[in-house]
């Protein structure tokens, strides 16, 4: 199990004073659940809340990447991404692309230390119709650019034909599932840690929920090798692993540029692929992506 800290230790932690942490719980989302009484608050979740809310970062003041032929991206995985990567290197032989799986909030992180071009980010508002904006806000001095790259679902991947019988997260903790989990600073675990509180499952008490893997695929995969019972994951994973899948949503993964990459020539290139009927071929290979957006400016937007 997680540490867990007391009311004393959080304020400690965050130099205030213990009247201040209740207020915290109520007005701000400070992660906390009650046993026996009294608050006790998950460490990890404790960190996570306070790097979500940090707002002031070193600034990187010149950018590191401006070479014509090497793309950068960081940020949240994709299997769509993954294959779009290769293709663009295929149609460009003279682009070398790479990428690094951080996560979300890790992908905005690198974007401001002007350690990538792109951040593939799909982090969701509070009002779940909006992604991105206040997240990309919160990190960097001025909004980027922000290009769609799919729609795509999310959800949980499950055992090939549901022998446990989930039709819910409250599943979790009535059939007490072993849950397969993605890292801290990932959309996915943000949105999983809203789903479990949200019909009140206390995470400390999920049997695995700190097993953590760093890929989509690979939730599928333990899955599907019967190490767990269910996973947050995306659509596309249960269809080339032959998993079972239970729906949660829609979102936007979008692509986050700042103005001094977007007209680089290997961030234009990649761009232009998104209107490629290559690039629609791929996506029309697995279920689970819609790309009626795909290559729209999100931000700013056009009069």
């Amino acid at each position: 199990m997680k540490k867990l800290l007391s009311t004393k230790e959080v304020a400690h932690l965050l130099g205030i004073n213990e009247k201040m942490v209740y207020t915290l719980i109520t007005d701000k989302g400070l992660p906390a659940t009650k046993i026996t009484g009294k608050w006790v608050f998950p460490e990890d979740l404790v960190e996570q809340w306070v790097e979500s809310k940090t707002i002031n970062y070193p600034v990187q003041r010149e950018p590191l990447l401006q070479q014509p032929n090497l793309l950068v991206l960081a940020g949240s995985n994709d299997i769509l991404l993954d294959r779009a990567l290769a293709l663009f290197m295929k149609i460009n032989p003279e682009q070398v692309a790479v990428f690094g799986n951080l996560g979300s909030l890790g992908g905005l992180k690198a974007l401001r230390r002007g350690l990538c071009q792109v951040a593939t980010s799909h982090l969701p508002e509070e009002d779940k119709d909006e992604f991105n904006f206040s997240y990309a806000a919160g990190e960097l001095d001025s909004l980027p650019a922000v290009v769609n790259f799919c729609r795509r679902e999310q959800g949980f991947l499950l055992a090939q034909g549901n022998p446990l019988g989930v039709s819910g997260l409250r599943d979790i903790g009535e059939k007490k599932l072993r849950v397969v989990n993605r890292p801290l600073g990932t959309s996915t675990r943000l949105v999983f840690d809203r789903e479990l509180s949200r019909v009140g499952i206390d995470p400390e008490r999920v049997a695995g929920y700190g097993h953590e893997v760093l890929r989509h695929l690979d939730v599928g995969l333990e899955i599907l090798g019967g190490r767990a019972d269910i996973g947050p994951a995306i659509r596309p994973v249960a269809a080339l692993l032959g998993l079972d899948f239970l729906p949660s949503r829609w979102e936007r993964f979008d692509l986050l540029i700042p103005k001094d990459s977007f007209f680089l020539k290997g961030v234009q290139l990649f761009l232009d692929l998104l209107r490629e009927p290559e690039f629609r071929a791929l996506a029309a290979e697995l279920p689970g992506y819609d790309l009626s957006l795909s290559g729209r400016m999100m931000y700013p937007q056009s009069s």
